[in-house]
């Protein structure tokens, strides 16, 4: 076998060694995080949603943390921990200052030790420095709702006429909780556990942040949790 021959040959490998690692990133998502850690923008969700915005499993930090006498929010255990001491207290944490549009969001909620009366979940459409936004809450009683704070007014639920509910699709005292909420083009919806609990309209916020919250009952003895493997992804 002359060099030539060899030349061609090692061209041939070589072309055949691309196409087969290109081939293998574009169908599998596994061998591309492992060889590019860190990608997560413009990736398409398994759920069927569109492209992924953010992928976050708390293991560095990404949302804000702070600690006062009446509550703290820090990581811990691969988590962000909210722990309230105050009674009928809404902690937030926000992911970044970017506003977003025409979302679905989802997080694992976990309940260490909290009172039955504690709420907790996704928050959208936060309008700047504002206590003006969207928020999907859900309770370890069973209990739901949409609702819509504006900055200087009582907070409005927009389900159940202006109450809490209940929904036999929340599991009672459940361990963790998968929580998911829509939010974009005029509604607002709310999943536990990949099953859509209740959806709403109202178009008063278009655009905005993103936070997670733990509203402490006013009964509250005890509210600790820890939210992990949030997703955030395009609305088709």
């Amino acid at each position: 076998m002359n060099k030539s021959s060899v030349r061609i040959l090692g061209i041939i490998a070589l072309v055949a060694l691309v196409v087969i690692c290109t081939v293998g990133l574009a169908f599998s998502p596994t061998l591309k995080e492992r060889l590019f850690p860190g990608i997560r923008s413009g990736e398409t969700a398994d759920s069927g949603q569109g492209s992924v915005l953010v992928s976050d499993d708390f293991s560095s930090p990404q949302w804000g943390t702070a600690t006062t006498p009446d509550n703290s929010v820090e990581y811990a255990n691969s988590a962000l921990q909210m722990i309230v001491h105050a009674q009928n207290s809404f902690v937030w944490s926000p992911l970044n200052n970017l506003d977003y549009q025409n979302i679905h969001m989802e997080v694992t909620v976990i309940n260490n030790g909290t009172d039955s009366t504690t709420a907790y979940g996704l928050i959208c459409n936060k309008q700047g420095n504002t206590e003006s936004f969207y928020y999907l809450a859900i309770t370890p009683a069973g209990q739901y709702a949409i609702a819509k704070a504006t900055q200087g007014e009582n907070d409005v639920f927009l389900t159940n006429d202006d109450q809490w509910g209940p929904s036999d699709l929340i599991a009672i005292e459940a361990p963790s909780y998968r929580v998911g909420a829509d939010c974009g083009h005029g509604t607002l919806t709310l999943y536990v556990d990949g099953q859509q609990i209740a959806s709403v309209s109202d178009a008063s916020y278009v655009s905005g942040g993103v936070a997670l919250f733990t509203w402490s009952g006013e009964d509250a003895t005890s509210t600790d949790v820890s939210f992990d493997d949030f997703l955030m992804t395009e609305l088709p």
